[in-house]
Order: C-alpha cells, then structure tokens, then sequence
C-alpha cells in the first residue's frame, strides 16, 4: 500500500484505498431489498460475503473483465465484518459493518505508529509551488484495467477534446514489469497485453491514441475501438509482437515508474515533480488542466478555459460522469 495516502485526512477519521476500489460507498439503496436498513437487522456472515461480492463484481468491476472472490468466510473485527478478497493475483481486505450499510474498501489502524511525525500530513501545494518549464509534461502513470486509471484517462481525454493543443503537454506512462521477454501488470495477462495495445497505438500511431483510449474507457471493448478509431491492426500487432519496439517502449516507462517510485494507478508526475490532484479539487477536468497549466512558464489563453467540475466516473462508463465521486487507486 502506498504510504503517502495517509497524508490525507477525511472527515469522521475515515481514511479509504483500495486494490481496485478506493471509496467509502454509502449504498443503503443498493441493500435495501436483502436487508431491513429501520430494524438494522444483523446480517450472517455468509450474507454479508455475498452482498459485498455482489456490489464488488456488478459495479466497480463491471466491464472490466475481473472478478472478486472471497478467500475465507467473513469474521467479525473491531464491530465490523472483515472480508478477505481476490482479484486476478492480488489479495486485500474490505469492511463491512454488521447492517450492510456501509462498505469500507479499506482500513488503517489509528495506532500510535500511524500518527508519528514521519508519516505528519505533508502540506497541499498551491500553482506557485509547481516547477514550472517552458513546455511543461504531465506524466499519468495508470495500468489499463484499474478503475482509477481509467477514471484519471477519461479525464486527460476530456481536456484533449475540449483544449487539443495540451495533448503535446500529456503523456501516459504504464505501470508493470519485463520478466523473461514478456510484459507483465498488477492485474494479470489480459491487463499485460492491454498496456501494451495503448504504449504501441501512442508510439505508433499517436493520433488514434485519444480516439481509441475515447472508445475504450466506455466499454472496455479493445476490438471494436482499434476499428472506430482507424488503427492500422498489423502494425499494431507487429509493434506488440517485436521486441524491439513494443517492449522497449514499455521498458521506457517502467524505468520512469522506477525513478519515480512510482506504486499506484493513477499517479501524476508534473515537471519531474509528484503532484496530487486534490490539492487542485480533485478528480476533475477542470483540477487536472488548472494543475497542468501550473507547471508553465507565463500564461496561455487556452488556460483560461474552463472545463468541467463534474468528477469523472471510476471504471468503464458510457458517460464522463456517473455521478459518484473516486478517489482511489490501484496499488
């Protein structure tokens, strides 16, 4: 788990990450038919694995083609249901209070060791703390199938459509490893191939990379994109399958990963600088290009656009926004 979320303080002392889900997700509506949310009926454990493996798998992983599983059946910790989950190779703990009213992603202990004055809230930066370059670079670090990397994407693409000339200022880097020849990510081989499809289509066909990425955060169907967008398919595949040139381009940006110390999707890096979003209002377009336009030297007219304030929807989505805020990542 990535350290630096504990500089973040939530109201109530809630402090939420996650693998795939990074949220305190209040879904009484979403329980209401299994459970008497008035009586706060104690659920059974087994109950409660199911109810939380139902809303897991039909809505954060939905279109993502993953799946959570149960390791153990649920016991209780702390007045609270411990669920120990799976997905693809990588395991994690989630909470669920006895009524299923609220789900917790996460938990940290609030001991002694997590409040010392090593891990103190580092203070928010404001635009005048950003290096500042003549031709600034937003680096997104992301994995393909983690919703929070596709939520920061939808974002970059949003601020492409909207302002084209910052696409020159934008550049998404891919977060996994080369092990024996072949590319790996967090979320296994489907996840693996499907970095390798963007780094080629980015290196190599630069300007079908937005459209393809536009297409494919709604469904996650890789297919149909690389058609709607006009991708040449056997360079594409002549890229993924050279070595010299697909798992070199990948190689680039595990070394970036590496020198930057980089552990969760998304991450940005600005100007060589690690930069938080929600230090700017978050999840948003509007945050994400006010940040970006911090990191130049004087001032641009397209700047002053402004974009929308709506936060971007987690996971595949047909729309920008579902409605419901994230604020997640994947580590």
């Amino acid at each position: 788990m990535n350290k630096k979320i504990t500089n973040i303080v939530i109201p109530l002392i809630v402090l939420v990450c996650g693998v795939l889900i990074g949220v305190i997700i209040s879904q009484q509506s979403f329980f209401a038919e299994n459970l008497s949310i008035l009586n706060k009926d104690i659920l059974s454990s087994e109950k409660a694995g199911e109810m939380a493996l139902n809303y897991i798998n039909q809505n954060i992983l939905k279109d993502s083609g993953l799946t959570a599983s149960l390791i153990e059946e649920p016991v209780v910790k702390n007045g609270v249901y411990e669920l120990k989950l799976k997905i693809e190779d990588s395991e994690f703990n989630s909470y669920l209070t006895k009524d299923g009213g609220l789900l917790f992603p996460e938990a940290i202990a609030l001991e002694e060791e997590n409040l010392s004055t090593e891990e103190s809230p580092q203070k928010s930066i404001g635009c005048e703390d950003v290096k500042k370059e003549q031709k600034p670079v937003l680096e997104a670090f992301v994995v393909a199938y983690c919703p929070y990397g596709t939520q920061m994407q939808r974002i970059l693409v949003e601020i492409v459509k909207n302002i084209s000339e910052l696409s020159e200022n934008i550049r998404i880097e891919y977060m996994g490893q080369i092990q024996d020849g072949k590319i790996t990510a967090m979320h296994g081989e489907k996840e693996a191939q499907e970095n390798l499809t963007q780094i080629c289509l980015r290196e190599e066909e630069n300007s079908k990379y937005f459209s393809y990425l536009s297409c494919f955060l709604k469904k996650g169907d890789s297919p149909e994109c690389l058609k709607e967008a006009g991708v040449d398919q056997e360079k594409l595949e002549g890229c993924k399958n050279d070595e010299s040139r697909g798992l070199t381009y990948a190689q680039g940006d595990f070394d970036l990963q590496n020198k930057y110390q980089v552990s969760g999707s998304p991450t940005l890096i600005l100007n060589g600088q690690n930069i938080s979003e929600f230090d700017f209002g978050g999840r948003t377009a509007e945050a994400v290009k006010t940040l970006l336009c911090c990191g130049f030297e004087g001032n641009f007219a397209y700047c002053d656009q402004i974009l929308t304030e709506e936060q971007s929807a987690a996971g595949f989505s047909e729309t920008y926004s579902s409605g419901e805020s994230g604020s997640g990542s994947c580590d």
